[in-house]
Order: structure tokens, then sequence, then C-alpha cells
């Protein structure tokens, strides 16, 4: 095993329980009440898809380019004054990837904007040997092609590298791409389906870097 490739939201940030608070706020402010509980609809998604979603939800009352608005001025103001929550453990492994030569990638389904300034936010950014983002590739997770792109991008076999996953689409993705499938449960707990498609699965990321030590002995 050559490689980490690592999802976003959920595995290297805790931005999904921070969704939730913004979308419950603008939600009552657009006037469709607290909507944070979409979060769950829309894990893995990319943000075309997370429209759709609410579409289906709401019909007419939704509005994108409200939502969009306050949702984007939420965020600016929540920002200018928080850093991006870094999950527990993340520098940590990191480091330990990056000096025991492993290649390394992110594979989100968020925009690209919002990928680079997560990663610039928390200081990581020159740890990753590739980005690839929701909006690079022609389909988004559960599809592979986010990891197989990932994966070619940093010169890998899929068999080859490990992918860390918190929601279902994200599973189902790696898994269709051939990578070496790691759970990290954040929000999404697996159904027995979902499980399948899972090789190894970890309380957190501390816990999959002793995994990785254990197999360097």
């Amino acid at each position: 095993m050559n490689a980490v490739i690592f999802d976003m939201d959920g595995v290297l940030f805790d931005t999904e329980r921070l969704a939730i608070k913004c979308w419950d706020e603008i939600g009552v402010k657009c006037g469709l009440g607290k909507v944070g509980y979409m979060v769950m609809k829309t894990l893995g998604r990319t943000r075309e898809e997370s429209v759709k979603i609410f579409e289906n939800e709401f019909g007419s009352r939704f509005d994108n380019d409200i939502f969009q608005r306050e949702y984007k001025t939420w965020l600016d103001e929540y920002y200018a004054e928080n850093p991006v929550p870094v999950k527990n453990g993340v520098y940590e492994i990191l480091k330990y990837l990056k000096e025991n030569g492993y290649k390394t990638a992110v594979a989100s389904s968020s925009s690209k904007a919002s990928v680079l300034h997560h990663l610039e936010n928390a200081g990581i950014t020159d740890y990753f040997d590739k980005i690839i983002c929701g909006d690079m590739v022609g389909k988004s997770k559960p599809e592979p092609d986010i990891y197989l792109e990932a994966c070619k991008g940093i010169g890998e076999a899929p068999v080859n590298c490990y992918a860390v996953e918190d929601s279902k689409s994200g599973l189902l993705s790696a898994r269709a791409a051939g990578c070496r499938v790691i759970y990290i449960p954040d929000l999404y707990i697996a159904d027995e389906e979902t499980a399948k498609a899972v090789d190894y699965r970890f309380k957190n990321v501390a816990e999959f870097e002793k995994f990785l030590k254990r197999k360097q002995i």
C-alpha cells in the first residue's frame, strides 16, 4: 500500500456538524424551518446534486439563489472569527504519512474553492500530492470517477491506495474505484449493505495511524 486518499468533510474537518447549525439557522431565515437534517441526505454529494435533493424536499418553497447567498454569508462571518474545525489526529497522521513516504491526495465532493479554502485555513495544503474536487470530475460520488482521478494523479493503481471515508456515497465510490476502503464514522452510520464495501473500520484517524504503524513492523 503506497498511498492514502482522504475525503474532506467529516474526515479531515468537522464541517458536517457545522453545516447542520448553519442550515438550521438559514433555513428558518428562508422560511423553510430548521433544515439541518438535510445534511444527512446530502452527505458526500456535490452542490448541484444537493440542490436537486433540496428541490425534491421543498419544491417551489426552496429558492436556491437565496439559500446559497445566505449560506455564503453565514460561512464568511463564521470563518472570519473561527478556524476550520480540524478533526483530532489529522495533523499527526499527515506528518506520519509524509515522513514515511506515502503519497497522499484529497478526493472531496465539495467545490474546489471550498476545499482549497479549508486546506489552506488549516495549513495542510502542502501535505497533499493531489487534490480532486467535485467540480473537477464528470460524475461525483457514489460513482468512482473522483477516486480514479485521484489515483491517476498520484500515479498509483487503486488497489495500492487506502481511501478514507465517512459517508455512504463516499464508501461506495471508493469501493467502485477498487481502493482499499477505510471507514471512519462521523454522522453517517453504515447500514449492512454499505458495510460490505468497507475493508477496515476505525474510530478516528489516530486509530488508523496506529494501524499503519503496525503494518510497517
